[in-house]
């Protein structure tokens, strides 16, 4: 561990100093000074998408800009532009700005290969997350980190600030239920940066030959983890807005259930509802968007339900939840249309079952409490924001 907190000490000095509220955040990427050095004479690939941004300009233009040799793209779910739908499979393709390679780790293989990586000196990882276990772009990350460890190869992350960080809740993954919709041993949500986790992953050997990993991080400036952060870019097609931020913890739930939760409206994750058992009165109907939703749930159907849009909900809200199954299971209607899928991304079966067996929020709640603490103990080590 030695090395580790040698390296935590670094960000420190680098980008965390004195947290002042009247002072202006700056991002990682907004740092030049604390990295373009690191990148100077070598070969860069770049691990991006549209919220890599500095200021009003893409991070591969800026870095393109100052000289720094970008030699490829390594494109996650939704694509480098970021106009990919939910799941659906990214192709390798050529930037038509830059005319950079972009290699597709979001398809056939989520880690990038070593033929991928034969060229490249140094990885560079700069993407918003939301904060939530089961947004796959940390277990892109993952990937990435193993790959530049078995590789050989130094891997940067710029950090970004997460707009769910003031939220440590939801049961901890039981590894029997690990998948890309989550790959650590964290709550749903982990109020940790993309920073932080990757000094967590790298600090408890998470991937394959850790300590080999030459990680370093910039951290954000002048952040403190409760402040309130609004998304300058969309992470993702249906995460357009901070409200749809702050209710996905919840609603992605619902993924694996029968209700609809706004793909294919003007609203995703803002809504929720279905045709058949009325959960309220207002009313919407999922249309096929090819950008953001091809296929939604419920497609040409009007399905009744809730506005969310103005609501308070942040954290983890589990009422909507046992308020929906309790009206399918009074109706005779199967809530749970893919189990498996609910508990991959409850990470575990436990919250299901306990949903079905009757049990109140706060029951739930107190069910993964000392998990939670032993989980806010174990990340001690790797946080860098106070």
């Amino acid at each position: 561990m030695s090395s580790l907190r040698a390296l935590l000490v670094v960000c420190l000095l680098v980008g965390v100093a004195a947290c002042a509220t009247n002072k202006p955040l700056e991002v990682g990427a907004e740092q030049p000074s604390k990295y373009l050095h690191l990148m100077a004479d070598k070969r860069v690939a770049l691990v991006v998408n549209q919220t890599s941004r500095v200021g009003s300009e893409h991070l591969v233009d800026k870095l393109l800009a100052q000289n720094i040799e970008v030699v490829k793209v390594l494109a996650p779910e939704h694509g480098f532009r970021g106009d990919a739908g939910a799941g659906e499979t990214i192709s390798d393709a050529v930037d038509d700005k830059t005319g950079l390679p972009i290699l597709s780790i979001y398809g056939a293989s989520k880690k990038p290969s070593p033929e991928m990586l034969a060229d490249v000196e140094l990885l560079v990882f700069d993407i918003q997350d939301v904060g939530a276990r089961f947004y796959t772009y940390i277990s892109t990350m993952h990937y990435v980190m193993e790959a530049a460890a078995e590789q050989g190869i130094p891997m940067l992350v710029l950090d970004r600030p997460n707009p769910n960080g003031a939220y440590v809740d939801g049961p901890v993954l039981d590894s029997a239920y690990q998948s890309f919709v989550g790959m650590h041993e964290i709550p749903l949500l982990h109020g940790m940066t993309v920073g932080e986790l990757a000094l967590m992953i790298k600090g408890e050997g998470w991937i394959a030959q850790a300590d080999d990993l030459q990680l370093e991080v910039v951290p954000v400036a002048n952040y403190q983890r409760q402040q309130d952060y609004e998304l300058p870019v969309a992470p993702s097609p249906n995460l357009p807005n901070a409200q749809a931020i702050q209710l996905y913890p919840s609603l992605c739930l619902f993924e694996a259930t029968a209700v609809s939760i706004g793909r294919g409206t003007a609203f995703p994750f803002q809504v929720m509802g279905h045709d058949q058992v009325p959960l309220g009165t207002f009313s919407f109907t999922p249309q096929s968007l090819p950008n953001s939703a091809p296929n939604p749930k419920l497609e040409g159907q009007t399905a009744y339900g809730y506005d969310l849009r103005q609501s308070e909900v942040k954290g983890l809200d589990l009422t909507l939840l046992i308020e929906a199954y309790q009206a399918f299971a009074a109706a005779g209607e199967t809530f749970f249309t893919a189990p498996d899928f609910m508990d991959k991304l409850s990470g575990t079966d436990q919250l299901r079952k306990a949903i079905a067996a009757g049990q109140s929020a706060q029951q739930i709640r107190a069910s993964w409490q000392a998990d939670l603490q032993a989980f806010k103990q174990r990340r001690k080590p790797y946080l860098l924001y106070p």
